[in-house]
């Protein structure tokens, strides 16, 4: 099971980190930039290459402490054709860098639709007798608020492909309390209801370290309700967002975590990949982005252990 092989990462770099792989042209380095735009143009594709090179420099000096990285495909398709080329790359170079990737394209819809999201991020595209992969990533994230026909082609390819999915429970934002918090008939929050769906659907993928390849994204940023999706979803892996930048703390996340330290894997975007324009790595220059990003992990490592043990 692909979990096994995330877990088993996890477990061998003692560091439950997934790098999320965002670039916004503005926090750029500017040498990067006017070296760039200088030779060719300000242009989406000078954009896409820009943002690639960042990506493999990021890659480079967090591969090995690391087990995964998490491109959010939204940044890249901003870009058009250049954008989505740039985004094959950096997960191509990813995984040739031993790095599992989790696509965060967050997919929600149904039928015909669904079954091509599937096929082109995690199954299999066929073109008469000649079977490609597209994006080829190894987990990806998915909406259900469209229910079980908005899931199951993932399902599929799961069991299918040897692959794994990322299923929005109770997202980090502010604004999930909208929707995912409102109460049901029987007085049970709507996430709850989510959670339990997405532990039924994982009984028949669950490898093992005791947990499914079908996932759940539980924000940091909620602590209460991640503690309480944890005692209800013993099988399920978390995927979390929401610390650093949006909030979310070490302390917040040690409710999240199994008693043998496991069970999450804790997303940090901005605060490594953006770390050289932080007050604490400064020192380390532009030049120098991505030796600031991995001090960044290793301070979020040191963080993280605290409340694991």
């Amino acid at each position: 099971m692909l979990i096994d092989k995330l877990i088993s990462r996890i477990i061998d770099l003692d560091s439950p980190i997934v790098v999320g792989l965002d670039p916004r042209l503005d926090k750029m380095p500017q040498y990067l930039k006017d070296k760039v735009f200088l030779v060719r143009g300000k242009t989406p594709e000078s954009v896409a290459r820009i943002f690639y090179r960042f990506n493999k420099a990021i890659i480079d000096n967090i591969y090995d402490i690391v087990p995964a990285v998490k491109p959010q495909i939204a940044l890249y398709e901003q870009l058009g054709v250049a954008g989505i080329d740039c985004y094959i790359k950096t997960v191509s170079y990813a995984k040739s860098r031993g790095l599992l990737v989790i696509g965060d394209i967050k997919r929600g819809d149904i039928a015909a639709t669904a079954e091509a999201y599937s096929r082109g991020h995690i199954g299999r595209l066929t073109i008469e007798d000649t079977i490609h992969k597209a994006f080829d990533e190894d987990f990806i994230t998915v909406n259900p608020y469209m229910g079980y026909d908005s899931v199951s082609p993932y399902l599929d390819d799961c069991q299918k492909y040897g692959k794994g999915i990322f299923v929005l429970v109770k997202t980090s934002n502010k604004g999930s309390k909208d929707i995912q918090d409102l109460a049901t008939a029987d007085g049970l929050p709507i996430y709850r209801h989510v959670g339990n769906l997405v532990s039924e659907w994982g009984n028949g993928l669950i490898g093992e370290h005791g947990f499914s390849s079908v996932c759940a994204v539980v924000g940091a940023t909620f602590p209460e309700e991640g503690a309480v999706l944890r005692q209800n979803m013993p099988h399920t892996f978390f995927l979390v967002p929401g610390y650093g930048a949006q909030g979310g703390t070490a302390n917040d996340l040690k409710d999240m975590f199994n008693s043998d330290g496991l069970g999450i894997i804790v997303n940090s975007s901005r605060g490594i990949t953006e770390a050289f324009h932080m007050e604490e790595y400064k020192s380390f220059g532009e030049n120098n982005f991505a030796q600031a990003a991995r001090e960044a992990v290793l301070d979020m490592r040191r963080d993280l252990l605290s409340v694991m043990r």
